[in-house]
């Protein structure tokens, strides 16, 4: 069964909650116990979505070396350039009680992570979005150490997001939900995509975001392209349009939803096509639930969509996990045996495309709660006429 959402339009309140609210102390002690338990003596992470999970440190990725050094059985540290060392204690990283060492610009910051070190270290994870440069500074600094992914440990613990990661993705799909209340505003016959997909951008950041991350407006042939994203076709009566937009809000988590617009009347054929796409789309939200397969909540859209003689045409998985990054773990796809549990937050997205005609795809965030799925986006999911 699916949880009981709110009607279509209608959000419920969330407040935003402080930084610190997102970023819990004890969030380090779980990621050091998952480390050992993985066999692993140590994480090293650099600037991105792991750093910002473990810390709240939104640190810009420069080729100055930042990393967190989290020892399977030591105390955390942060290695910043010294110049970042404001930065990083203004951040919640400065309110979790670790230690926070700057480095000088003569100092050699590998050697520095290396010195304190077990020497018996022969294990570390490294976070998978790690600059190749700074993996192979590690390797040489530590010759006798294995480098795996970290993501074997993080990605685990990112998927279950807490009531808190659950209430900024609410507030973040809100945010894109005023965006797409406002489609009418700017999308019509005449305008270029890129025109419209510069006020969408504009209309992201004035919704809630601090940032677009991407704007998809793909008009007639082009919505069969899923990830077209804007050219300067001119929009003309009678297009279906696919708009496909998300940010990042100031909590740092994300946004991402797909609405299809029509400028005038579509052909029949198309009208046909959405509604196939809508009654699969609406069949997975409904069905996510405790224990259901990533693999097996693919398949209940993908067996109607291909029922009804379009299966060839849906050409993706059916979603992504969503929460610091646009598109990170549980991936929704077929053949994926990953049981879903309570605090997986994930797009569902089915789409259908004919190729040089025109396409669709309707796309929501679903959290997996104890009775079912709550859907984060409340806009209506019906073919939207616009004048």
């Amino acid at each position: 069964m699916s949880a009981t959402p709110p009607p279509d339009g209608d959000h419920p309140r969330h407040p935003a909650a402080p930084l610190t609210n997102l970023y819990p102390a004890d969030r380090l002690h779980r990621a050091r116990q998952a480390t050992a338990r993985a066999g692993l003596d140590a994480l090293l992470i650099s600037p991105g979505a792991d750093l910002r999970y473990l810390t709240g440190y939104d640190a810009l990725p420069l080729e100055r070396l930042t990393c967190l050094v989290l020892p399977a059985d030591d105390d955390p540290f942060l290695l910043v350039p010294a110049l970042e060392e404001p930065a990083a204690r203004a951040s919640p990283a400065g309110g979790l009680g670790i230690e926070i060492t700057g480095w000088g610009e003569t100092d050699d910051p590998y050697a520095l992570v290396a010195a304190r070190l077990p020497a018996r270290t022969s294990r570390v994870g490294v976070d998978n979005r790690m600059w190749a440069e700074k993996t192979l500074a590690f390797r040489a600094v530590l010759p006798g150490a294995e480098q795996e992914l970290a993501g074997g440990v993080l990605n685990g613990l990112r998927m279950r997001k807490t009531a808190q990661e659950a209430d900024a993705l609410r507030r973040a799909g809100a945010a894109i939900d005023g965006v797409h209340a406002r489609m009418g505003e700017w999308l019509r016959a005449g305008r270029t995509e890129r025109e419209v997909g510069r006020d969408i951008a504009e209309a992201i950041v004035a919704e809630g975001h601090v940032r677009a991350d991407f704007v998809i407006v793909g008009s007639g042939p082009n919505s069969a392209s899923p990830h077209h994203e804007l050219s300067d076709r001119v929009i003309r009566p009678g297009d279906p349009v696919v708009v496909d937009i998300g940010g990042t809000t100031r909590d740092g988590y994300c946004s991402d939803s797909t609405r299809v617009y029509a400028v005038g009347e579509p052909p029949a054929e198309f009208r046909r096509l959405h509604d196939v796409l809508l009654r699969a789309q609406r069949a997975q939200t409904d069905a996510v639930r405790p224990g259901l397969t990533a693999g097996q909540l693919d398949a209940v859209g993908r067996d109607i969509i291909t029922d009804a003689g379009y299966g060839p045409h849906f050409i993706h998985r059916t979603g992504h996990g969503i929460g610091l990054e646009s598109h990170e773990e549980p991936y929704i796809v077929a053949g994926n045996p990953l049981p879903l549990a309570p605090g997986m937050a994930f797009s569902v997205e089915p789409g259908i495309y004919l190729p040089g005609r025109y396409g669709a795809r309707i796309e929501d965030i679903v959290i997996c709660v104890e009775t079912g799925g709550e859907r984060l986006n409340r806009r209506p999911r019906d073919l939207v006429l616009l004048p």
